[in-house]
């Protein structure tokens, strides 16, 4: 039997498109919602989860940051998907002929130039890989749904436009998650480390925390924040460093972090995406 990865999303989603093309020997298994993607790799269902975490328009998705410390799983990878819209419709449409479209609604302003310039309409669906099954089991005259080209080929539509999104460099991130940590050998290639940890309740705590990476050199590529249980006073952040935790500039920089933390978890220890690996370099 196939090993099985878990997403959030339908069938023929961006995040499947993720699946396919970064782990294409496991078979997809779609899941409502981002906590039952991790609940099917936690309870044995799925080999792995794929989990957006970030999109280069729109910033971190929400809620995963709270979600992925208290999961029980590890980050072991990750990867990119450009985020390139298709319009489809049933068989035999012409692009003249749609009138309106279905979408996340997400996904609409990204396309908002294009639909405008051929008088099209949008309406919001609460997904775009599921708009394209409702529009491919009860076909619609003049109806059209913005979703991947990939969600067109699972459920039959012809394709009427492709890559009509205004921005070019629109890029979703993903991370692969599993049950049991695989940190790469130190010095095997580019790495990321990803972490979450509070800071102690003392004067400039963040300023000394951060001290440590740029008096190492290790290069800091994301740093977010976000309450813990609603409360102002208890605030949690999220980083992604380069490096390896045995590198010992990250070593110094994680040791100096400690003393200024009252809670440290690394969360995944992962090979870098060569493509999007910046070295170092600011």
């Amino acid at each position: 039997m196939a090993p099985r990865i878990a997403f959030q999303g339908d069938l023929g989603s961006y995040s499947h498109q993720a699946c396919a093309a970064a782990l294409p020997d496991h078979d997809p298994l779609p899941c409502t919602t981002f906590e039952d993607a991790l609940a099917a790799v936690r309870d044995r269902r799925a080999d792995r989860g794929m989990i957006a975490i970030e999109n280069s328009t729109y910033g971190r998705v929400a809620d995963v940051h709270r979600l992925l410390p208290d999961s029980g799983l590890h980050i072991v990878g990750e990867a990119f998907v450009r985020v390139r819209i298709a319009l489809m419709a049933n068989e035999g449409s012409r692009l003249e002929d749609i009138r309106r479209v279905r979408a996340h609604l997400v996904l609409i302003p990204q396309a908002r130039a294009f639909l405008d310039a051929h008088g099209i309409a949008a309406e919001a669906a609460a997904d775009s890989a599921g708009a394209a099954a409702a529009l491919a089991a009860a076909p619609q005259r003049g109806q059209g749904v913005l979703a991947s080209s990939l969600a067109a080929r699972i459920h039959g539509l012809d394709v009427l436009a492709e890559g009509i999104e205004d921005m070019a460099h629109n890029t979703t991130r993903f991370i692969v998650m599993a049950r049991e940590p695989r940190a790469p050998a130190p010095g095997s290639g580019p790495v990321k480390t990803t972490f979450v940890f509070r800071v102690r309740n003392i004067p400039a705590a963040l300023y000394k925390a951060m001290g440590g990476f740029a008096t190492n050199g290790v290069n800091m590529t994301k740093l977010e924040s976000y309450m813990v249980d609603g409360r102002f006073s208890a605030t949690q952040f999220y980083a992604d460093i380069e490096g390896h935790p045995d590198d010992p500039p990250v070593a110094r920089a994680l040791e100096e972090l400690g003393y200024f933390t009252d809670r440290l978890a690394v969360l995944g220890v992962y090979p870098a995406d060569p493509e999007h690996f910046d070295g170092g370099h600011d």
